[in-house]
């Protein structure tokens, strides 16, 4: 059978729904493309933002407390460090300028 021959044998309510089918789906499309309402988005953000964290593990407060410690010390010490690379550059240029 061909294609013409089957459309023939379809009833006409057959024909006129499936019309109206393929009438629908550009509309579809268009509205799938358009994005929401930016307050819409903002709030879907939020949503998504907080089941985030709540899966989150988070650290104890011992853990917490020892890696602060351990920021804190470190950022010492390159203070120190950098302070005293400074003063020797500040003192050499000194040196080189008396002269």
């Amino acid at each position: 059978m061909s294609k013409s021959e089957k459309e023939a044998a379809v009833p006409e309510k057959d024909v006129k729904a499936q019309n109206r089918e393929k009438s629908a789906k550009p509309q579809k499309k268009q509205d799938k493309n358009k994005k929401p309402n930016v307050f819409v988005r903002m709030g879907r953000k939020l949503k998504e933002t907080f089941s985030e964290l709540k899966r989150v593990t988070w650290p104890t407060f011992g853990k917490a407390v020892k890696a602060t410690g351990v920021v804190l010390l470190i950022t010492l010490i390159f203070t120190v460090i950098v302070t005293g690379f400074n003063y020797g550059l500040s003192e050499l240029l000194k040196l080189l300028t008396a002269i």
